[in-house]
């Protein structure tokens, strides 16, 4: 089998981009513990399914630089920072029980060990793809390890500590006069709607279920406020959506905003929980019509950052991402699956596409067409591309030379990866270093805010196992994961347990007139 796959059908979207993919392979350590659905090794098998397609060999691989502190608070309040960086497991229970109702810390957002580590991690990913964007350096960044989209300017929400997101569109916004943001997770993109909700300068689109789940946002008539209004559009979906269903709303609404808004740059946030199957999604999106969304914005050559989110059924989180990965770089890959370190994860059928099921569609025709007709026409009342004045544009960022990794140093040693490499790089979870060591140095821009590291910490073997295993316990044996493992019942969680977070009531105020 061509590891390499097929080059993408001639068109637009065929046409070669420069592709940076920001990866850490620690980032597959940290474990928010026993029976939660956020698995971050998700991200690690994603990369080893990529590699072993060989998409590597035609993107830039780089590894995130940690955000420091002060780059956290370009948008977070600085005492919710500094909370993220002194909890730990060990603490909590002790001295600290008040800030962790303040800051929403608990069960769906767990205390675990690296914590901060993982919000540097994931944060200075994004970031770092604004800055390659802004740069000029590239025209997709991709950063699966982001795209945390609940997260409060003081508030932990939906297993997102850190809003990477708006750190990475306040990034974009010191080059670009609009930023358009699009969402095409299942739950509501509300943390980065809500950032953004007064201003015209950025954009929010949301494709989400709505009704009795999580966050309980994102009404149809939701559209912004002040300068903002009409610049939130909210697309509410019901039960059982399909890959028609969905691109029927998709491409007409996306090609209007495209035309009317005309963003400097795009953030796409594919949170791969809109996916039929997944553990606590409800839509039947195939893998393909999910990726569609990436292809479609692919074709209209404007920069891209690419985020990763929501996605509980982890071994079709990583197929979604290695195949949107391979439309990001060009190539169709192949539907039977390389040999790779989670073979055994993606039995019985080995391919990387999985059929839709057969639950029914909840959206009506007539529903479609009376969603499309009111955002189009709320899109029609806009001035098309909002200006901004003038102003003296804030430092640029600069990611240190010697951060990034080069392929041609790197050679063949992606091709060879297995447990055993990964096991020696990530001997700890993460490695004890101070805040501002090769931190992303970006200057405070205008924002809705008023403005390290701990011990090393020990090591987790996570496998992952959770998701595959009947009584959805940790396999202690990652060097086993190749053996077939049977297919298995999912838990399924109850809308109740998604709906203990409420969304704060605070509008973030952002200056219009932030300079470009």
């Amino acid at each position: 089998m061509d590891g390499s796959g097929n080059s993408l059908l001639a068109g637009p979207e065929s046409h070669k981009k420069r592709v940076a993919y920001f990866y850490d392979s620690k980032v597959g350590n940290f474990y928010y513990g026993p029976g939660h659905p956020m698995k971050p090794h998700r991200i690690r098998m994603t990369h080893s399914l990529l590699m072993h397609y060989g998409v590597h060999q035609k993107m830039e691989m780089l590894k995130p630089i940690p955000a420091r502190y002060k780059d956290l608070c370009r948008f977070h309040e600085d005492d919710y920072v500094a909370f993220l960086k002194t909890v730990t497991p060990e603490t909590q229970n002790k001295k600290q029980l008040r800030a962790l109702k303040r800051f929403n810390l608990g069960e769906d957002c767990p205390v675990f060990d690296g914590l901060y580590s993982f919000c540097q991690t994931y944060a200075g990913g994004s970031v770092g793809g604004a800055v390659k964007l802004n740069h000029g350096h590239s025209d997709i960044a991709i950063n699966w390890s982001g795209g945390l989209h609940h997260a409060k300017k003081c508030e932990a929400s939906g297993f997102c500590y850190v809003n990477d997101i708006v750190l990475a569109i306040l990034e974009l916004l010191k080059y670009h006069a609009r930023v358009l943001y699009i969402d095409i997770d299942i739950h509501h993109g509300d943390g980065v709607e809500e950032a953004f909700y007064t201003t015209d300068r950025v954009m929010t689109v949301s494709f989400h279920k709505f009704g009795d789940y999580f966050p309980g946002t994102g009404d149809l008539r939701d559209v912004g406020h002040s300068e903002g209004k009409y610049y939130s559009l909210n697309v509410p979906l019901k039960d059982g959506v399909d890959d028609e269903s969905y691109q029927s709303l998709f491409k007409p609404i996306i090609s209007k905003v495209m035309e009317v808004f005309q963003p400097g740059a795009v953030v796409l946030q594919c949170g791969a929980d809109s996916l039929s199957g997944d553990r606590l999604g409800c839509f039947n999106l195939s893998v393909k019509g999910h990726a569609e969304c990436v292809r479609f914005m692919r074709s209209f050559n404007v920069p891209l950052l690419l985020l990763g989110g929501g996605g509980y059924t982890i071994q079709n989180v990583a197929r979604c991402w290695c195949y949107e990965t391979g439309i990001a770089v060009g190539v169709e890959l192949d539907d039977e699956l390389p040999y790779n370190d989670y073979y055994g994860y993606f039995g019985p059928d080995y391919t990387l596409h999985v059929a839709p099921s057969n639950m029914e569609n909840r959206n009506t025709k007539s529903d479609l067409e009376f969603t499309r007709k009111y955002l189009v026409e709320n899109l029609s009342r806009l001035h098309h591309a909002p200006s901004v004045p003038f102003q003296e544009r804030p430092p640029d960022t600069e990611i240190p030379e010697e951060e990034e990794l080069d392929m041609e140093a790197r050679g063949d040693r992606y091709h060879k990866w297995n447990m055993s490499d990964w096991d020696a790089e990530d001997d700890t979870i993460c490695h004890s270093q101070e805040a501002n060591a090769n931190g992303v140095n970006f200057p405070r821009m205008a924002s809705p805010t008023n403005q390290e590291q701990a011990n090393k910490v020990k090591q987790e073997e996570v496998t992952e196992a959770t998701s595959m295993d009947e009584d959805n316990e940790v396999d202690e044996n990652m060097t086993k994961v190749t053996e077939r493992h049977k297919e298995i019942k999912e838990e399924q969680a109850s809308p109740e347990q998604m709906n203990n977070l409420n969304i704060s009531a605070q509008i973030l105020l952002y200056d219009s007139t932030t300079s470009v």
